[in-house]
């Protein structure tokens, strides 16, 4: 990969990326961590308390809180004490300005080899009421919503394209639509001028406009798949891009993630880029 940076490595599956608060954060599955980095590669590492050590995710309320996923939907207070929002098995999540959470996730065992069925899109008001609001989603995987909170972009990565939604004013998700297809979407992020990063189902990642044209693209080395990527801001606008050797049949034993032997080879690569992330 070409003009990029290794910020860390001997990670175990570094997933959900983010840009928070003059860092990248991202959950670091297997050590049941969330990692904080800055520019140079120092980082900061975080215990959190998830049942499962796969298929979890963070992200921010408007007023600082942290969120997690995974067997639950838990928040994160100033005196250190974790609430639970709601009961909810939940992959990625997304946050609007209003503090309105989305989820999603799909009923089946993944890890397990059970066989797919299709996703949901769960809200989660801040009054911790909980309602589906799109359902039939081939694999839900990383969401984005635009500044103005009035689309919603999911990566449904069985089906290999990304999916938009509006958001209606009371939070719920219609006029469905192709944002682009014949991609291998996982966790992906927005920039300033409205295109994504996203995946290509290959050892490669691109920047794609609304409608599918493909405006950038960054080859990764040989075996490092990229699980997820966000833009931050490390002297300029930057793509830091999370992969990892995927080894699903000699390394997990079982849905919670408990790895057998093997090394820990997630790493996180930076790569300057032209565009911006934007805000929230």
């Amino acid at each position: 990969m070409s003009e990029s940076k290794l910020l860390l490595d001997g990670l175990g599956m570094p997933e959900s990326a983010r840009w928070h608060d003059g860092r990248l954060w991202f959950t670091n599955w297997i050590e049941q961590q969330v990692v904080a980095v800055d520019a140079d590669g120092k980082a900061e590492y975080f215990d959190v308390p998830v049942e499962r050590l796969m298929g979890w995710s963070i992200e921010w309320l408007p007023d600082g809180r942290m969120l997690t996923t995974g067997d639950r939907l838990r928040r994160y207070e100033p005196d250190g004490s974790v609430t639970v929002l709601a009961e909810q098995v939940a992959n990625e999540i997304v946050v609007d300005a209003r503090g309105n959470v989305y989820l999603n996730g799909a009923d089946f065992d993944f890890a397990g080899g059970e066989a797919p069925k299709p996703g949901w899109i769960k809200l989660v008001t801040p009054d911790g009421q909980v309602r589906e609001v799109a359902d039939e989603i081939q694999f839900p995987n990383g969401m984005v919503l635009t500044p103005d909170g009035r689309m919603l972009v999911i990566s449904e990565s069985f089906a290999g394209r990304l999916t938009a939604f509006d958001v209606e004013p009371g939070g719920g998700l219609s006029n469905r639509r192709v944002f682009a297809e014949n991609l291998g979407p996982d966790g992906i992020c927005l920039d300033a001028e409205g295109a994504i990063w996203v995946q290509t189902g290959e050892e490669a990642v691109v920047r794609v406009a609304k409608g599918g044209e493909i405006l950038q693209r960054i080859d990764l080395p040989e075996n490092r798949a990229p699980f997820a990527l966000t833009l931050v801001d490390f002297d300029g606008p930057t793509l830091c891009i999370l992969t990892s050797e995927w080894r699903m049949n000699d390394s997990i034993t079982d849905n919670l993630g408990r790895l057998r032997n093997g090394p820990r080879t997630g790493q996180v690569h930076a790569v300057q880029v032209a565009v911006p992330p934007v805000g929230r």
